[in-house]
C-alpha cells in the first residue's frame, strides 16, 4: 500500500479536521446478515468539499454502508444525520431529493433510453412533461443537459441508447446523471474501473473541477493509485469495522492495515 504519485487534490497538507461542515455523520451503525456483521459500530463524518475514500479488502462492507446511506437497506442501530437530520426511516428517493446521489457497480442505466433521456429522468420534477415555464424553460433543461454531456464527454453521443455506449461511456453517463441530480454529496461506487488511460483523466479532471466547486465525494476504490490521487481523506473498513480514519499518507503507510489490504493471515 506504499504506492506514491503525485496528488493533485484541494487539501493536500491539510489536518486532520480537514474540510468544511459535516454534511453527513454515521453513528455507530450497526448492521448484521444472520450471525454475520456487515457493519459493526460504523462512526464517520463526511466534511464539504473533500473527497473521503473506503478502502478495505474485499467483503469489508463499503458498499453495504452505502446502501444504509441512501436508504437501500436498514440498519439494526445506529444513526445516519444529514445535516443533523436523521435518514433512518426515510426511502432512497427521498434521500436522494435531499441531495445525496450515488453511482453502482453495475451502473443501473435505462438501457433503452438515449442517453439525454437518460439524463433528463433524473432532473425530476423538473423534467416532468407537465412542468411549467413551456419553451424557455425546456430550453435551459437542454442546455444543462448539453453542458454535463460536453463535461463528461458524452456530447457526441446525446442521442446513442444507453445498451450502444462503449463501457467507459457508460461509467460516465452514470456520472452525467449524478451532476443532473445537483446532488451535495455523491457516493461512487468504483467508478474509475475499467477506465482506459485518457478515460481514467478525463475521470479525475472532472473529480477534482467538481469538488472545487463544492461537492462533496465519498468513493469506494480498490485502485491504490487512484486512491492516492484523488483522496483528501481515508476511511479503512475490514470485515464491517472502521480500523482507520485519517489522512492518506498515514492510513496508507500502516503497515497493519496493508497487511489485512493484501490478505496477510498474519495481519
Amino acid at each position: 500500500m506504499n504506492a506514491i504519485i503525485e496528488r493533485d487534490s484541494p487539501l493536500q497538507q491539510a489536518g486532520p479536521q480537514a474540510g468544511g461542515e459535516v454534511l453527513l455523520s454515521i453513528r455507530h451503525l450497526n448492521m448484521s446478515f444472520g450471525g454475520l456483521k456487515v457493519t459493526n459500530d460504523v462512526s464517520l463524518d463526511l466534511r464539504a468539499g473533500i473527497v473521503t475514500t473506503l478502502v478495505g479488502p474485499n467483503g469489508a462492507g463499503k458498499t453495504t454502508l452505502f446502501n444504509q446511506i441512501t436508504g437501500h437497506l436498514i440498519p439494526n442501530s445506529g444513526e445516519i444525520l444529514w445535516r443533523g437530520k436523521s435518514l433512518l426511516g426515510k426511502k432512497h428517493f427521498q434521500i436522494s431529493r435531499l441531495g445525496i446521489a450515488r453511482t453502482f457497480q453495475d451502473l443501473r442505466l435505462f438501457n433503452h433510453m438515449t442517453v439525454e433521456e437518460n439524463v433528463l429522468t433524473v432532473m425530476e420534477p423538473t423534467s416532468w412533461i407537465w412542468q411549467p415555464g413551456g419553451r424557455a424553460a425546456r430550453n435551459r433543461r437542454r442546455e444543462k443537459v448539453q453542458h454535463i454531456l460536453q463535461r463528461t464527454g458524452l456530447a457526441a453521443k446525446a442521442q446513442t441508447r444507453a445498451i450502444d455506449l462503449a463501457y467507459a461511456e457508460r461509467k460516465f453517463l452514470s456520472m452525467a446523471r449524478i451532476m443532473a441530480a445537483d446532488a451535495k454529496i455523491w457516493l461512487l461506487d468504483e467508478p474509475a474501473s475499467g477506465l482506459d488511460r485518457s478515460s481514467y483523466e478525463l475521470f479525475l479532471d472532472l473529480l477534482r473541477t467538481e469538488v472545487r466547486q463544492g461537492v462533496t465525494v465519498c468513493i469506494i476504490e480498490h485502485n491504490l493509485d487512484i486512491v492516492v490521487g484523488i483522496s483528501d481523506r481515508i476511511a479503512f473498513l475490514d470485515q464491517g469495522k472502521l480500523l482507520a480514519d485519517g489522512l492518506p499518507d498515514v492510513v496508507l503507510k500502516d503497515p497493519h492495515l496493508a497487511a489485512i489490504y493484501f490478505g496477510d493471515q498474519n495481519a
